[in-house]
């Protein structure tokens, strides 16, 4: 019972310790959108970009048109993605369009510079997009939307969500101009690398798989320098029919250097193919010493 009572507890404080990260990723990418981009004519994308254009043709709040305008995609996040998902994108979401609000008139940090505008403004916007999605939530509906559209088009979501923010941008462009626009699409294009840097981690993983004619040496060479462990599949030429051992081997992304050297100094003519990795569970794939 005291067990059941202690789980129930746990799960409790993780719900709750989720909801906090996605309310800071919330406040951090409203900071960015109100110390950074806005007040230099740069636009977000998305949902969070018609709102800015909104707001600077009717002079609306943007807070209330940012919670206005994601309702359907919330809806639509719910029916697609699931109840939990949809809870934490309305807490991410209602904490953007408060935070938007609360820090309307900051200073700016930064003006004038259109290269540290877009660098850093899209850094700190994605990296408060990026804890908010890391913990289960979403501050902007527009991804919702391409994923359901991407099962009724023969597109894929990545294209769709392309095509729609070409859109946004082309309405940003009415309100901030052809230079504004193309700074919010740079600025949108790096917040987007930095949200996957944020959902993966630091240290996120990669899958080597090689085909060498020293698999034992190389194997070997790998545990002593790099402390991992590695697996062969026999796999069989489809040219030669000759046999040889595939080596498969999962190393984090601080690593990828080290591991090139090996495979170079062993076999310069070793086959490599190198995959990125979600996540790694299980096992003893943990970080180690690099010799």
């Amino acid at each position: 019972m005291s067990t059941r009572i202690k789980n129930s507890g746990s799960r409790k404080l993780k719900k709750v310790s989720r909801a906090l990260a996605v309310m800071i990723g919330a406040f951090i990418t409203a900071y960015g959108l109100e110390a950074i981009l806005i007040p230099n004519n740069v636009s977000d994308g998305g949902v969070t970009g018609l709102s800015i254009v909104g707001s600077q043709l009717f002079g609306l709040p943007l807070g209330i048109l940012i919670a206005i305008l994601n309702i359907p995609f919330v809806f639509l996040g719910y029916k697609q993605i699931g109840k939990s998902f949809a809870i934490y994108s309305i807490i991410g979401i209602a904490s953007l369009a408060y935070g938007t609000s609360v820090m309307h008139h900051i200073p700016t940090i930064i003006q004038g510079d259109t290269l540290l505008v877009t660098v850093i403004g899209g850094i700190i916007i994605g990296f408060g997009m990026g804890l908010a999605l890391r913990n289960g939530g979403a501050l902007d509906g527009i991804d919702m939307l391409a994923v359901l559209l991407s099962r009724k088009l023969p597109f894929g979501t990545s294209d769709l969500i392309l095509f729609l923010n070409l859109f946004v941008f082309m309405v940003v462009s009415t309100v901030f101009g052809l230079q504004g626009a193309f700074l919010s699409g740079i600025a949108y294009y790096i917040a987007s690398k930095v949200i996957h840097m944020v959902e993966e981690g630091l240290s996120g993983s990669k899958t080597f798989k090689i085909i060498t004619n020293q698999p034992e040496l190389m194997v070997e060479t790998i545990r002593d320098r790099l402390g991992r462990s590695a697996t062969y599949n026999l796999v069989k030429g489809g040219y030669s029919n000759e046999h040889y051992k595939e080596i498969t081997c999962i190393i984090n992304r601080l690593e990828d250097s080290k591991m090139k050297e090996i495979i170079y100094e062993i076999d310069k003519s070793a086959f490599v193919a190198v995959y990125d990795v979600a996540e790694v569970r299980g096992g003893n794939f943990k970080k180690n010493d690099i010799h």
